[in-house]
């Protein structure tokens, strides 16, 4: 995938906290209630920053967050994407375990800690994080797990659940532009050209820019079914964009 979106936290704006009027002390559950909903503010904003790219804004948050409940999981979740795109893999780890820790049914961190499995080498181990998240009948973004999976799936080679959890991705969003690139994929690795067209067609179409790999996809595609004039349009896009790729050297070759 190309960015870490598909695995993004979900944002949520919340009303702000009322301070205690009158100079009374707050009694403890008024204390642990806005000491919850702090680390859950603080955390919103980290997921805030972190789609922003701003990392070290997005820890100083979760610093935050984590001082006012050290026990709030999502915030180690969210740390833990956070240590994901900088590379940091142990502390990503150690992050999500510790999330699930906090809340073995949270199925944001099952989807993020088996992406982060799969992308490790541990395509087989993933999948049954996806479908841990996917049993949460109130989980909001069961496109993401499908999608994971489906990827996931074939990194692992397992081919025929990946088309049935990308299908099933795109049965919850049509259109989802990653499971179309991946449906053109696998269609076009089981010989069924008409329909790798379709499906990279429609993920054309919702993608501002194509890259290397994904024009010599094309390219391969409409030569399978004949389209001369696709062929050559997807051609020059890779020659003139990507001349010094490995994919543009391929076509060079005429492979």
């Amino acid at each position: 995938m190309k960015k870490l979106a598909f695995l993004s936290f979900l944002l949520i704006v919340l009303p702000g906290c009322a301070t205690p009027s009158g100079g009374k002390r707050a009694m403890p559950e008024q204390s642990e209630s806005r000491a919850s909903t702090s680390a859950k503010v603080h955390t919103e904003l980290a997921g805030m920053y972190y789609e922003r790219a701003q990392m070290g804004i997005a820890l100083g948050e979760i610093d935050k967050a984590l001082q006012s409940d050290q026990n709030y999981a999502p915030a180690y979740n969210v740390r833990g994407l956070i240590h994901l795109a900088l590379r940091e893999y142990k502390e990503a780890e150690d992050d999500f375990r510790q999330s699930l820790r906090l809340d073995r049914s949270d199925s944001e961190t099952h989807n993020n800690y088996g992406w982060f499995l799969c992308q490790r080498g541990k395509a087989k181990e993933s999948i049954s994080h996806f479908m841990t998240a996917l049993k949460n009948p109130l989980y909001t973004t069961p496109e993401r797990a499908y999608l994971n999976a489906g990827l996931c799936s074939r990194k692992a080679g397992n081919l025929k659940d990946a088309e049935e959890f990308l299908q099933r991705a795109l049965l919850v969003q049509p259109g989802l532009p990653q499971a179309l690139l991946g449906m053109a994929e696998l269609s076009f690795a089981n010989g069924d050209y008409t329909a790798a067209k379709k499906y990279f067609a429609g993920f054309s179409e919702k993608s501002d820019s194509l890259t290397a790999e994904q024009l010599w996809l094309a390219v391969r595609i409409e030569r399978k079914v004949g389209d001369r004039n696709s062929e050559a349009s997807y051609s020059m896009q890779l020659r003139n964009r990507f001349p010094d790729a490995r994919e543009a050297q391929l076509l060079m070759r005429g492979e």
